[in-house]
């Protein structure tokens, strides 16, 4: 189908606009995703249950609170580093890129990279990967809204589930109170011995611009030491204009202070560079 000349100028220009440094859509997706809250600075250290603490018959109610103690005691990932490999891509665009960067969270919680290698497009470099991280460095202040408590969120016990893993588990069922950015619809799983998060998935109830059509997501933690640490999240948002991004996060190599491995690395140059670098 031909289109006539002011609406085929109208659509090359919405798309042109994905490629343009600064994009006010573009922003919003990396928001989008740092709304969803799994990159937050603060991790949680279970409190150190007994066996006999773990009774078959535990009901929903006991359960999420055992969950909100454990998050309360929470003494985060500051002063700790870990690896990450994010993967992006715009297929209808056919564009998309690899970074490799040393995540480091300062004892005050003010997260910094240093970017290890780069591979594909600049396009999604510039515009997706390096625009995700400059907002995360930058935000975190209304992560507070996002939070999933009681007054966010209604849940709504599935029971108890014993994974392959031979890992078992809660699973909760969540339904946002209101429809706000940054809440979603999904599942919440539960460890069952520390009562920390091992999984969280959904697609977000609000978008906050109308570019986008829905916008899903995994994340992943592991339990490490008492501590719920990142491992992965994959995201889709579904746009109006180009189709789908992907967004894909693995985290390794933690070290829970500066003078873990991955400090080490980078401690001497070692062709590593500074965020600020990505963008050109």
């Amino acid at each position: 189908m031909l289109l006539s000349g002011n609406r085929f100028e109208a659509r090359s220009a919405a798309r042109r606009s994905w490629l343009e440094p600064g994009t006010s859509v573009l922003r919003s997706i990396v928001i989008l995703l740092l709304a969803c809250g799994f990159l937050a600075v603060a991790s949680t250290r279970a409190f150190a249950y007994s066996d006999n603490d773990h009774p078959q018959g535990l009901d929903s109610d006991e359960i999420l609170n055992r969950y909100f103690a454990a998050k309360a005691r929470q003494i985060g990932l500051r002063g700790a580093s870990m690896d990450v490999d994010i993967d992006a891509s715009v297929p209808k665009l056919k564009k998309q890129g690899r970074l490799r960067a040393l995540r480091k969270i300062s004892e005050l919680g003010k997260v910094t990279y240093k970017v290890l290698g780069f591979q594909g497009d600049n396009t999604v470099k510039n515009e997706v990967i390096a625009r995700y991280l400059e907002a995360e460095q930058q935000g975190g202040e209304d992560r507070q809204k996002y939070e999933i408590n009681k007054a966010n969120y209604k849940f709504k016990y599935k029971g108890d589930h014993t994974l392959t893993t031979g890992k078992r588990i809660y699973i909760f069922f969540l339904t946002p109170r209101h429809k706000e950015v940054g809440l979603f619809k999904g599942e919440l799983w539960l460890d069952a011995q520390s009562y920390l998060p091992v999984m969280e998935k959904g697609r977000l109830v609000k978008n906050p611009s109308i570019f986008f059509k829905r916008v899903e997501f995994v994340r992943d933690y592991k339990i490490e030491d008492g501590t719920a640490v990142p491992q992965h999240m994959d995201s889709t948002i579904t746009t109006r204009i180009v189709g789908k991004v992907n967004l894909s996060i693995d985290y390794s190599n933690f070290a829970p202070d500066h003078n873990g491995p991955g400090s080490q690395r980078i401690s001497g140059g070692g062709g590593a560079s500074s965020l600020s670098s990505l963008v050109k």
